[in-house]
């Protein structure tokens, strides 16, 4: 047979239902404790201080970079990169509500109590023991006197209740119980701000990755590609995203960013971007950027119209469009990429920011990556201190632009390169930065810009260095006039230097000055006036490419070497030419480009916030204002008057006060309401009145 849930009930011994309910109220008044609250305060409020100093949400690779491996896994197992959201955090939010929960149950009967008891239960010699009180004997009548103690209290803003005692009669005042409402308020106050995190806390997406409802996608790839998995419904919660959206173009999603990935979040309404502005300071720094939004909802007959900048968001339906960054939107230009073969072949190319690219140089296919574009590079102006004697002068360099050339192996160099020349020392550069890690910083290549303001005379004489016949011819020319002007003719060791030279040359062009003169070094290891033979060899190298330089200089400017000029231009012109092909070796890349034309479009970042508990926290900290304003600046007051029959006849009025937090303020007070029952019992149609203080 099978015993009901009462039956058992009734079975259960006396100490076991005593026991039970001991437990009960062993974990209730746990629950309750202040030491609790306070535990869990504080450590709510660590946990607010990491989420507001360590960024929140940001990409793993960037946490990865700043921390280092160790740490980076320290704070991921902790989930301190989303503090707001963490298993954690929410748990602790929880448990608040329920120990605070607890805490209000348990002593609102208390509260409610103390605000609407009068205590009208009280005695002459409680009465007379209190620090403020005052007797008055008085020939008016009992019902006189307690009419003048209700109109005194009254008067002051003290609430009041009579009661009869026996033969006498008690007027209780009561003033400042909203002091006891503080009390609840505050604690009230923590349960809401508790529910408007838990509903700002992602709850549901945690739900739906838990249940394998949603995947964190970690590819980079087009928005048609994100497999739906990967996507959040309109009214999936709360959210905090970012998007970048070019000029005139749109978008109807937001992207989240979850751990080592991101997921899609769609919007209710679309978001159109007319245009986007910025401006900057002297020193090439944004002052202040915004963009022209147009928000496109089916809810509404007219689309928003609206411009938002920095600290000027726009709201929409709950959804908050913050201003947050911005980047290039997809630039286009026009380059001229220089072979550096030799060949003297260009390859015009026509391409976008972020656009990839594939190209054959040299028989290899390599992957031209645009990255950016930027259209002001400000620098300091070296020029400023002798000019004007200020430092803080700048000047725009011109536009820029960041690319990447990667290999088969898939292994890519990052490249700098400026559209015009930028002066540098007082000569004319056009910049090419090269770096092999995003981490380091760029190395650039100096070019010499021509009288043209243009790199063909460089790439001219580079050319001509590739040309082995003009190398010889050059080589055995220098090679001639240099033994001419140290008085040797000797026609076989001028051949032997200009072969010599021949070879310096190609070293120069594939490895740089550094390796000609290691390679030199040891040629001349064995030699007997090795010093003689060295710069006798630098000599010939340095007239040969001099010759080159000549002549291709000769041939732009359409006169023969013979007739031109050579000045301190051209010479300073050489010289940097000589480097720049050095640096050419070093550079790590078959191709250098150049931009002819672009067509500056630019993108704005939209950083797009949905919080449905943040009006609950709000609520929620208004209401803690205002109680803790009870708590610290509003204290109860109570007063009491006691009246009854006097023996010879009238009656003897009896008024004593208390309040425990301001008793000075409260003397003063109590004063005055004593004052005002002089003041009644002094008038003629009050009668003769005798008053004496205790």
């Amino acid at each position: 047979m099978v015993q009901t849930a009462a039956t058992l009930s009734q079975t259960e011994s006396p100490a076991r239902r005593q026991t039970r309910r001991g437990l009960a109220g062993v974990w209730l008044e746990f629950l309750g404790s202040m030491n609790l609250a306070i535990t869990l305060l504080v450590v709510v409020s660590i946990a607010s201080v990491i989420g507001t100093v360590l960024p929140q949400n940001q990409a793993y690779t960037e946490y990865l970079i700043q921390f280092g491996p160790f740490w980076f896994e320290v704070f991921r197992l902790l989930n301190l990169y989303d503090v707001y959201s963490a298993w954690w955090f929410l748990a602790i939010m929880g448990f608040l509500v329920l120990s605070t929960g607890v805490c209000i149950s348990r002593h609102i009967p208390s509260v409610w109590r103390e605000i609407t008891r009068y205590r009208t239960h009280v005695r002459e010699q409680s009465l007379m023991a209190l620090s403020q009180k005052r007797r008055w004997r008085l020939a008016e009548g009992p019902d006189d006197a307690e009419n003048v103690a209700a109109a005194a209290l009254q008067g002051h803003g003290f609430r009041t209740r009579t009661e009869r005692r026996g033969d006498a009669v008690i007027v209780a005042g009561m003033k400042g119980a909203a002091t006891r409402m503080g009390y609840v308020l505050t604690h009230v106050a923590v349960v809401v701000i508790a529910l408007g995190a838990l509903a700002d806390g992602n709850i549901g997406l945690k739900i739906r990755e838990m249940t394998g409802n949603l995947a964190v996608e970690t590819r980079d790839l087009p928005l048609s590609q994100v497999p739906g998995d990967s996507w959040l419904p309109v009214g999936s919660g709360s959210f905090r995203g970012n998007v970048t959206i070019p000029e005139q173009s749109n978008s109807g999603v937001v992207f989240l960013q979850l751990r080592d990935g991101y997921v899609v979040q769609e919007l209710p309404f679309e978001i159109v971007v007319e245009d986007f502005r910025i401006d900057h300071y002297p020193n090439g720094m944004p002052r202040s950027y915004e963009s022209d939004l147009v928000l496109h909802d089916p809810a509404l007959d007219e689309p928003i119209r609206q411009t938002i900048s920095v600290n000027h968001p726009l709201t929409h339906r709950g959804h908050t469009i913050y201003q947050a960054s911005f980047t290039d939107g997809g630039t286009q230009l026009d380059l001229t990429g220089h072979i550096l073969d030799g060949s003297g072949q260009t390859l015009p190319i026509d391409g976008r920011v972020f656009e990839d690219m594939r190209l054959q140089l040299g028989g290899v296919e390599r992957v031209l990556e645009i990255n950016d574009f930027q259209l002001f590079n400000v620098n300091r102006d070296p020029r400023s201190v002798e000019r004007t004697g200020a430092r803080d002068e700048f000047v725009n360099v011109g536009p820029s632009f960041n690319y990447s050339l990667r290999d088969e192996a898939g292994q890519a160099r990052d490249f700098h390169t400026y559209m015009a020349p930028v002066e540098v020392e007082e000569r004319w550069y056009y910049l090419h930065g090269m770096r092999t890690d995003a981490s380091q910083p760029f190395r650039y290549l100096h070019i010499p810009a021509d009288e043209n303001a243009s790199m063909d005379t460089f790439m001219a004489f580079h050319q001509a260095l590739h040309q082995r016949d003009r190398v010889r011819r050059a080589g055995q020319r220098a090679a001639d006039a240099v033994l001419a002007q140290m008085g040797v003719a000797n026609p076989d060791l001028a051949s032997r230097v200009a072969g010599t030279t021949d070879d310096m040359v190609a070293t120069l062009v594939e490895a740089g000055l550094g390796a000609v003169n290691a390679r030199l070094e040891a040629r001349l290891a064995d030699a007997s006036r090795p010093e003689m033979l060295r710069q006798f060899s630098q000599a010939v190298l340095q007239r040969t490419l001099f010759e080159l330089y000549r002549e291709s200089l000769a041939t732009r400017r359409g006169v023969s070497p013979d007739q031109l000029q050579i000045g301190a231009d051209e010479q300073a012109f050489f010289e940097d030419a000589v480097n720049a092909v050095s640096g050419v070796a070093d550079y790590g890349a078959p191709i250098i480009f150049e931009i002819d034309h672009f067509n500056h479009r630019q993108a704005t970042g939209l950083q797009i916030t949905k919080a449905p508990g943040k009006n609950v926290v709000y609520a929620g900290s208004a209401m803690l204002v205002a109680g803790l304003f009870m708590l610290f600046y509003v204290s109860q007051r109570r007063v009491w008057a006691m009246v009854r029959p006097g023996e010879g006849g009238g009656s003897e009025l009896i008024m004593a006060g208390v309040n425990q937090r301001s008793p000075e303020a409260f003397e003063q007070e109590f004063e005055t309401i004593a004052n005002a029952v002089d003041g009644q019992i002094g008038r003629p149609e009050a009668g003769s009145a005798r008053t004496e203080d205790q």
